[in-house]
């Protein structure tokens, strides 16, 4: 049976920490997480500030179900991973590949707003200087047009694995798979849709993309993996190393798993909340997250901005049950 927790227990057993980035990620240098130090272990509340309270209950349901319910089995210890590179300067890219030993695929931001084609083109290529598997990640902040011309100057010097939400919606991601021969993966598609399953039953994508809290926890990534026929990457959305954990915990669960997942981003983090585990070989292992007491007290988020968050869990818990 669920154990359905209290708001005031849940209150009681929050620790909200600020966590300094490597590189600009999203638009932002620092990650805000609150952490519940459950009775089943460490949950992690990590919903954007833009996203309304709707959105982050799903997050806030993924916190309350690691903190709170028993895990499911598994069927591997290691996860393989891919290399994370943010939208940097193809300078850089060294750089941020030292931080991902082994790795055999990477996964290389493209589309920024202010960036060209070009700079993208540069940085895929400096990538695959290093890395045999390249896939990209667009965010949607392509037109179907923009893709494909994308998708001919990015295969010029070599083949992708996927392109990752080349297209904001469902339509563009279809119309767009008739039209390259790069295979598409949906990410936004799945976790901001109504309907998840939805990219699937139009053809409109060849990976799906599932990451543990925008879907409300790991039980809820394994049941829509259940109803879905093409491959699975288990990705992070800018954990920190008690969600990434629980990552590594969906991804183990899989019955089947083909691909290389997209947990490897604790590498783009100053400090985390536990000692930092290094990808040996491109594997990361698999097993629960207990943060350091020193480092939650050195990482602690300003008084204004627990009580922020304190703010938030009140309002999206409603929304959970």
């Amino acid at each position: 049976m669920d154990i359905v927790p209290q708001l005031d227990d849940i209150l009681d057993r929050l620790r909200v920490v600020a966590l300094p980035m490597r590189v600009r990620f999203r638009g932002i240098t620092v990650r805000e997480v609150a952490l519940i130090d459950g009775p089943a272990g460490w949950g992690e509340f990590g919903a954007f500030p833009e996203y309304e309270p709707p959105e982050a209950a799903h997050w806030l349901a993924s916190a309350l179900e690691a903190a709170y319910q028993p895990p499911p089995p598994v069927h591997r210890d290691r996860i393989p991973i891919n290399a994370t590179v943010p939208a940097v300067d193809a300078s850089r890219v060294p750089e941020v590949l030292a931080r991902f030993p082994g790795a055999r695929t990477a996964k290389v931001k493209v589309a920024e707003p202010g960036q060209t084609l070009a700079d993208d083109v540069e940085r895929v290529n400096a990538v695959r200087a290093s890395v045999p598997t390249v896939r990209l990640d667009a965010n949607g902040g392509w037109s179907v047009d923009e893709a494909v011309t994308a998708a001919t100057a990015l295969t010029v010097d070599g083949p992708l694995e996927y392109l990752e939400q080349p297209c904001a919606t469902v339509p563009e991601l279809a119309e767009l798979r008739r039209r390259v021969d790069v295979p598409i993966a949906a990410d936004e598609s799945i976790r901001k849709a109504d309907d998840p399953l939805r990219v699937v039953r139009e053809n409109a994508a060849d990976v799906a993309v599932l990451k543990v809290a925008p879907l409300g926890g790991v039980r809820a990534l394994l049941a829509i993996a259940a109803q879905i026929d093409i491959p699975v990457v288990v990705s992070s959305a800018l954990d920190s190393a008690v969600g990434i954990a629980r990552g590594l915990l969906a991804a183990a669960a899989l019955p089947d798993l083909r691909h290389a997942c997209g947990l490897g981003t604790g590498g783009l983090f100053v400090e985390d909340v536990a000692e930092p585990v290094r990808p040996q070989d491109g594997y990361l292992p698999v097993g629960p997250v207990v943060p350091d007491p020193a480092r939650l007290g050195a990482l602690a988020a300003a008084p204004e901005r627990r009580e922020w968050w304190i703010d938030r869990v009140r309002a999206c818990y409603p929304l959970t049950r």
